[in-house]
């Protein structure tokens, strides 16, 4: 979908001067804001971009946004990574 916007041709002009693509600079800032607000996934934000894993993970640090991991997840990752090594470790 492609979607119109119109700024006016003086603000236009500073915001354009600030560096950059403007309209991928819009649609970032677009994506990220679905994203925070939970009306889209990662996996929507990565295919709206363009980006590969590893870049989005990047992207999304750049910006602050961290994965929600809790400490039950870590444990769960450590139980995991123990009995993977076996005894006595």
């Amino acid at each position: 979908m492609d979607v119109t916007l119109s700024i006016p041709d003086d603000i236009a002009g500073e915001l354009m001067a600030g560096g950059g693509d403007l309209r991928r600079r819009v649609l970032e800032n677009f994506a990220l804001e679905e994203l925070r607000a939970g009306r889209i996934t990662e996996v929507q934000l990565r295919k709206m971009l363009g980006m590969e894993r590893l870049e989005l993970d990047g992207f999304l640090k750049a910006h602050g946004i961290y994965a929600d991991i809790t400490l039950a997840d870590i444990e769960r990752d450590v139980a995991d990574l123990k009995a993977a090594l076996g005894p006595s470790r």
